[in-house]
């Protein structure tokens, strides 16, 4: 290429010489004269991409002289022809307005040294400012088009930088666009679309997106709501919002590529970053590619990009399938307590309202709930009256803690309130998910249509059919709730745990279950404690020592559902007491084997949905196998040895149960499901003639291409010539290099190395391309009869999930009778009687806390229906008041849970519900203040209780006013004495709600917890400034009622400043005083007005003056007077 001439403003260009010459010495010596300017094809097209300068004048550059040095260094002649033609092209582009310069002839070759282009590069900055006709043609400077970015996680410099790029491409318009509605793909895409200028147009699709951009919009308009992963070779990617959301929750790299933002991370850590992205409430679909190189070579798309399909979409709730769960090595040593280890509830729960049914009462409305959870394959159903204040909704969220909420667009405010009250609870990776769905699916004809229609389809028999009724003849709003679920599964493929009504059950029942509502489980810290809302300190923790995952999970419902009817209450503890005593090795035997096995349940499930891997499905199946050997095995000693029914039957019908699975772990073959080669998984198949069709096929062209050898033998006169398979290339004929000259001309040569050289006859190479076609056609089949086997397995899904029902109920009764032994607890008496007897209770979390050295003070309880049924119980702070009643509600609640209590004896009857008021917390979602809660929390109760209920109220009233608060709490003991008559423990610091005694004195007893008073002279102050008593806690329940709170004392404790504590303690005399001479002058007054005669009121009067208290319980009030009044009356 010549040397430019320029044009308009050489002058000014000129000017600049000497300067020019001045850098140019810094990087260059003079050595000669340079025989040609012209850029090599490299630097020319590189000058050619800088928009900001142009080249500057060849008079300019000084004369340089190619040395012998630089001639050694050329390159050979052969190569610079294309260079010539490429240059020659780019001149052509220019429309020749470059020129040979005047002075030396154009040469026939361009030369360059490495040194010049090395200081060509530096002086582009330091030339860019010069004014030089514009002689190329204007292309888009680079860091215009792509805006890489600093850092990914900085999205502050993200916005700024897309700010700076659309503000410099404002008048540029795109010249090729295609109409897509990307509007919803983020930030990204458009700011992307701004940024990106004139470009020619993508060839296959005519338009500024490549064909995987093209494929991503596409999905990504039916999955608006998803993160999508899209598997591109050896990764998987995020595009546009979604690469935005990736890299600030996984804090991955992302960065602008083509028109979006880009992320990505490896295949084999899918599972992991879905399970972080699905923690943080959003909805991840996987889309992978379904088509293979070899079968897309033959196809009618064998140009086009991979087709790629949504293969899998999930949530907290439908967290299930291959790409969730690592691939598991089944090796002998492996420790299945790590595997399979999520033994968290993941319940989908949705909720609708029928406000057609409601009451008059105002915010009052009929709610039905449906309740899944796809992993366990879980069905609960419930529906119910609800106030305004929304406590019996607010009672299942707490007791099935869903992690994700299907809710319609719109539900009434009490209810709005209460589900941002729920989730705002849920912090960091707890978050519950909530889903929104069109009022339209939750619509009654709507949903009965579609409830009908997908039950219909399995009716078959008399026992469908009435469970097909079961399920039309529920409520309304459950008909709704379950119409939604049912399309909301189906988006991803998990609506066939619906499919049988018969394992429904519904949440309460009242013939069933204690009732405890959502303020008993957490202020009882029932499921979790009420300070880092852990399990560690709940009555849970206490109970559990299962084995296992499934186990854990149902003794979750024991404590959640305690029982009501004796009959099932007294097989439990039966149970229990026989695991406890029994010196029979029978238990101990089957405990080992449940200490071995990995979530059952939830590997069964995932086989049902067809979602398991192979190594799955053999580590379940092989365990199973073994449970079903195992415990048939130990049928002739559980026939001798266990004399309790409920575990008689449970460990006997397991074996029959199991029976199933022995014929399918024989089909498997173990290393192939260990490596999860679907190909060589089935040892016999007869029933699979599809793959033995496949196989037949791939047997004959490798047998084909084995006789081919004979030839190549021939050919290359080489007798013992065999194949060779180097990184995954087969049938390849090594032949060492020396002799490459008698390979045939129409060979392929394959690869090569210094010593050798591979090739592929051309009948190799057309059957080898048929093989991998075969093969590939063999692992689709593979997979659809995968699929087909694992359907077939799931018609014994049901009985499976009956065994391990029954496992995981016979580990809740080990667990029990563990924490008996290890506990020193004892058998309740639990009757049908209403009554509460206790002897030297404790409370079971906090003897487990305080361990063996603190250990807990023991206290009693008598209750009985028909004489004292009411505590009133008073005493200081922080005494174990708080203690005390939470001790004989828990004591109550493990008795008809079917457990042992921590008691010397006890005699339970049967409590029907457990209501509690304890605590002090406003509520600012509701808009409420701490006295309003209260007394919310307290109307419940007061309609929900019953003769047969346990009530429990702490500190009632004291959110307002004494006055007030007294008459409250006075009120409302009083309605629950005579109008409830419940059993009741009421604590209070208000003295004249213990007057209740004497109105009630055969049901109601006072009682407060024993302290001692130390009172400390040496601690007096000269002045005799009053200091607070310091008070000793005995935690010992005892008869009477305590005069004093002794509130002061807590002060102390918490270390308020002395001087504060002080004057507090001056001014609580002095108020006591002002008290005390109150009630002295009314009680003077009261005796006055009995007086009859003279004689009783000079007694009257020299009673008041021997005791002194005239002067001061009476202050300005005359003897005399008082006299001389009640002679006149």
């Amino acid at each position: 290429m010549s040397r430019r001439k320029p044009a308009s403003g050489g002058t000014a260009a000129a000017g600049s010489a000497p300067a020019r010459q001045a850098v140019l010495s810094r990087f260059f010596q003079s050595t000669g004269s340079l025989k040609t300017t012209a850029y090599p094809p490299g630097a020319a097209l590189e000058a050619a991409r800088d928009s900001d300068s142009t080249a500057p004048p060849a008079s300019n550059f000084p004369p340089h002289v190619i040395t012998q040095s630089d001639k050694s260094k050329k390159r050979p002649r052969q190569n610079d022809g294309p260079a010539k033609k490429k240059a020659k092209k780019v001149q052509e582009k220019e429309g020749g307005r470059a020129s040979v310069s005047s002075g030396s002839p154009e040469p026939k070759k361009c030369l360059r040294t490495r040194s010049v282009l090395k200081s060509l590069e530096k002086l582009k900055a330091f030339c860019c400012d010069s004014a030089l006709p514009q002689t190329r043609v204007e292309i888009e400077p680079p860091h215009e088009k792509f805006a890489v970015l600093p850092r990914c996680t900085d999205f502050e410099d993200i916005t700024l930088q897309r700010a700076k790029n659309a503000a410099s491409s404002d008048d540029v318009k795109p010249q090729h666009k295609t109409v897509l509605d990307v509007s919803h793909l983020g930030s990204s895409t458009r700011s992307s679309e701004k940024t990106s200028d004139p470009k020619p147009p993508n060839r296959r699709t005519k338009s500024m997106y490549t064909p995987l951009e093209l494929q991503y919009i596409e999905m990504k308009q039916q999955q608006r709501d998803a993160i999508l992963c899209v598997e591109c070779g050896y990764k998987y990617r995020f595009f546009g919002e979604d690469a935005e959301i990736a890299a600030r929750e996984l804090n991955i790299y992302c960065h602008l590529d083509h028109n979006f933002m880009t992320a990505s991370i490896p295949t084999h850590r899918l599972f992991v970053h879905v399970r972080r992205l699905v923690a943080k409430g959003y909805k991840v679909g996987v889309v992978k590619q379904v088509e293979t190189a070899a079968l897309k070579a033959i196809g009618d798309n064998k140009s086009s990009v991979f087709t790629r399909k949504l293969t899998a979409l999930y949530t907290k709730a439908t967290l299930i399938g291959e790409d969730v769960d690592p691939l598991i090595k089944l090796d002998d040593a492996v420790n299945v307590d790590e595997i399979m280890t999520d033994t968290s509830t993941s319940f989908l729960l949705c909720i609708c309202e029928n406000k057609e049914n409601a009451k008059d009462a105002k915010g009052s409305v009929f709610i039905g709930v449906v309740g899944v959870q796809p992993a366990t394959g879980e069905v609960v159903f419930d529906s119910f009256q609800d106030s305004a204040s929304r406590a019996q909704l607010e009672t299942r969220i707490v007791c099935l803690q869903p992690v994700e909420l299907l809710l319609p667009s719109r539900l009434s405010d009490q209810t709005e309130t209460l589900i941002r009250r729920s989730t705002a609870v849920s912090v960091g990776d707890d978050r519950i998910r909530i889903e929104r769905m069109d009022p339209m699916y939750f619509e009654y004809s709507h949903a009965f249509q579609a409830v009908a229609e997908f039950y219909a389809k399995d009716v078959i028999d008399i026992k469908d059919s009435q469970g097909f009724s079961n399920i039309i003849n529920l409520e309304k709003p459950v008909i709704c709730c379950l119409a939604a679920i049912i399309r909301y599964l189906k988006e991803f493929n998990l609506e066939k745990i619906l499919s049988k009504p018969k394992n429904f059950k519904q949440l309460s029942s009242e013939t069933e279950f204690m009732t405890i509502n959502g303020s008993a489980l957490r202020s009882l810290e029932i499921l979790q404690n009420q300070t880092d809302k852990k399990t560690k300190g709940s009555l849970f923790w206490v109970l559990d020592h299962t084995r296992t995952s499934f186990g854990r999970r149902k003794l979750k419902h024991w404590v959640t559902q305690p029982l009501l009817k004796l009959r099932e209450i007294n097989a439990r503890l039966d149970a229990v007491s026989e695991v406890l005593h029994s010196e029979s090795g029978v238990f101990g035997h089957i405990e080992n084997h449940l200490r071995k096995l990995p979530d059952i349940e939830k590997g069964l499930c995932s086989i049902y949905h067809k979602k398991c891997s192979t190594q799955e499905f053999f580590m379940i199946v092989r365990s199973l196998y073994q449970l079903q050997t195992e415990f048939q095995a130990l049928i002739p000693a559980v026939n001798s040895h266990v004399q309790s029914d409920l575990l008689q039957t449970l460990i006997l019908e397991i074996p029959q149960l199991l029976s199933p699975v022995e014929h399918y772990l024989k089909i498997l073959n173990e290393h192939a499901a260990k490596t999860g080669d679907k190909t060589e998984l089935f040892k016999d198949l007869t029933d699979f003639p599809l793959i033995k069709k496949r196989k037949d096929e791939i047997k004959e062209v490798v047998d084909k291409i084995q006789v081919h050898l004979q030839e190549i033998r021939k050919i290359l006169k080489n007798p013992s010539a065999q194949y060779v398979t180097v990184s995954g290339q087969e049938f390849m004929i090594e032949v060492k290099n020396s002799a490459v000259s008698c390979i045939p001309s129409d060979w392929v040569k394959v690869g090569s190395t210094k010593a050798v050289s591979r090739f592929h006859s051309p009948f190799i190479v057309e059957n080898y391309r048929h093989l991998n076609q075969l093969r590939e056609r063999l692992v689709l089949d593979c997979s659809a009869e995968w699929l087909g086997f694992l359907e077939n397995f799931g018609e014994h899904y049901y009985f499976l999930c009956k065994a391990v029902y029954h496992l995981a109920t016979v580990d809740c009764i080990f667990s029990l009778a563990k924490v008996a032994k290890h506990g020193n607890y004892c058998r309740p008496t639990v009757q049908d009687e209403r009554k509460i007897i206790i002897k030297s209770g404790r409370h079971p979390v906090i003897d487990v806390l305080l361990g063996e050295q603190d250990q807990y003070v023991p206290n009693s309880t008598n209750l009985s229906g028909d004489s004292e049924r009411v505590m009133i119980i008073t005493g200081p702070n922080m005494g174990g008041k708080s203690s005390y009643i939470r001790q004989v509600a828990l004591i109550t609640i493990m008795a008809q849970i079917g457990s042992y209590v921590p008691a010397e004896e006890a005699t339970i009857g049967i409590v029907d519900g457990i209501f509690t008021r304890m605590g002090a917390a406003d509520n600012i979602y509701k808009g409420q203040s701490t006295f309003m809660e209260e007394l919310t929390d307290t109307a419940e109760i007061i309609r929900k209780a019953t003769s047969k209920s346990l009530v429990i109220l702490d500190e009632l009233g004291r959110g307002t006013s004494t006055h007030d608060g007294i008459a409250i709490a006075y009120a409302t003991l009083e309605h629950f004495i005579r109008d409830v008559k419940s059993l009741t423990l009421f604590v209070t610091h208000y003295p004249p709600v213990c007057e209740l005694e004497k109105c009630y004195s055969q049901h109601v007893g006072n009682y407060h917890m024993g302290f001692l008073v130390n009172e400390d002279d040496s601690t007096q102050d000269p002045d005799d400034e009053e200091l607070p008593d310091f008070v000793t806690f005995l935690y010992q329940l005892t008869r009477g009622t305590a005069a004093r709170s002794y509130g002061l004392n807590v002060a102390k404790l918490a270390e308020v400043p002395g001087e504060i504590l002080r004057k507090a303690a001056n001014k609580s005399k002095e108020l006591e005083a002002l008290v005390t001479m109150k009630r002295n002058r009314l009680k003077c007054f009261a005796n006055l007005w009995k007086i009859n005669g003279a004689k009783d009121l000079q007694k009257w009067t020299e009673e008041v003056q021997m005791r002194g208290a005239m002067s001061c319980s009476l202050p300005d009030y005359n003897t005399d007077d008082a006299f001389e009044g009640a002679v006149e009356s």
